[in-house]
């Protein structure tokens, strides 16, 4: 990002709103150029439509800027370390058998934000919405037909950074895949062991009439 946007968000990140006079001086630059990366950023939806700042003396009308919910992303998260250091708090104080419960429990959470299976549904359709689902969740998932069966990849792994220490992880998304195609899947591979993808294979022989 261009650096006087980044500078752009990041005061009214601090300060909570600011105009363009405001942001003219704090830069150093011209309210001709402040207006136009202001532009750009509303574009981006990064900054949000311009409110009537009310003054206290007679004038021209300020208008005051400030960040919408968007913008929040552009700013470093430590969601990661956090995430691990929680993992190795819970592995630390809780019964192995147990800390597959709770995974196997956020599994069946992620999927139930998921649409139910239908009652006969052909495992092709099972597949696309699984599919759909895993996409809007980061995965970057596909579906295969061969004549081993069917396929299900999963080219991205959203929890990467943290899975090589915590292979519970990766039963979290075999349950959470069971639950979404309504049968248990064969894992094949795991990006996080350095393969192209996650696979789950559904045998011919296994495949649900």
């Amino acid at each position: 990002m261009h650096r006087t946007r980044t500078l752009i968000l990041d005061y009214l990140k601090e300060h909570g709103e600011a105009t363009v006079d405001d942001l003219a001086a704090v830069l150093d630059l011209t309210s001709v150029t402040v207006r136009h990366h202001l532009d750009i950023l509303r574009t981006e939806e990064l900054v949000a439509e311009p409110v009537i700042r009310h003054r206290n003396t007679p004038g021209r009308p300020q208008y005051s800027y400030a960040l919408t919910h968007k913008a929040s992303e552009h700013f470093p998260k430590n969601y990661c370390d956090l995430a691990a250091k929680l993992l190795d708090e819970m592995k630390a104080s809780t019964p192995p058998p147990m800390v597959n419960v709770i995974f196997e429990g956020v599994a069946q959470r992620l999927a139930a934000d998921a649409p139910a299976l239908v009652p006969g549904e052909p495992l092709t359709d099972r597949l696309e919405r699984a599919v759909t689902y895993l996409n809007a969740q980061g995965y970057v998932a596909k579906w295969e037909q061969t004549e081993q069966g069917f396929w299900l990849h999963t080219c991205n792994c959203p929890y990467q950074a943290i899975a090589s220490h915590n292979p519970e992880l990766c039963g979290m998304d075999l349950a959470l895949v069971t639950n979404l195609l309504g049968v248990a899947p064969q894992p094949t591979s795991r990006v996080v062991e350095g393969a192209s993808t996650c696979a789950y294979l559904l045998a011919a022989e296994r495949v649900p009439a």
